[in-house]
């Protein structure tokens, strides 16, 4: 099903990743250890491209189109290990990702709003 923008949805994509996968004969390799530590990588080749930037470096790596299209290919490895790797653990990525959220909100609640949960002094800038 395509998104709101007429491109492929997340499930559209999963199925092609499984399909890619599986034509290839590589489910057997495609294991939850093998496929978060693939995950892993490619997350630190996204970093490895900001690694000596500047913050104002940081914020523009987009506009030179070399380092953009690297930066939009370790992207695209990073979501496609991780839609693989949460296709073979049967996780809905949304809905984790939906359950996470609303967590947040309630362990970190807006600044000067009461009621909604107690922010500890240690966990005020982390998103875990």
């Amino acid at each position: 099903m395509p998104d709101a923008e007429g491109g492929p949805g997340l499930e559209d994509l999963r199925r092609r990743l499984a399909a890619f996968a599986a034509a290839r004969d590589w489910q057997p390799f495609h294991t939850p250890k093998n496929l978060a530590s693939a995950l892993s990588v490619e997350a630190s080749e996204l970093v490895e491209i900001f690694q000596w930037l500047t913050p104002e470096q940081s914020a523009r790596v987009m506009d030179e189109p070399e380092t953009a299209g690297r930066v939009e290919d370790e992207v695209a490895d990073v979501l496609a290990y991780l839609l693989q790797f949460c296709d073979v653990l049967g996780i809905d990525v949304l809905a984790a990702l939906s359950a996470k959220i609303d967590r947040n909100e309630r362990r970190f609640p807006v600044p000067g709003e009461t009621g909604r949960g107690v922010v500890e002094q240690d966990d005020r800038h982390s998103p875990e």
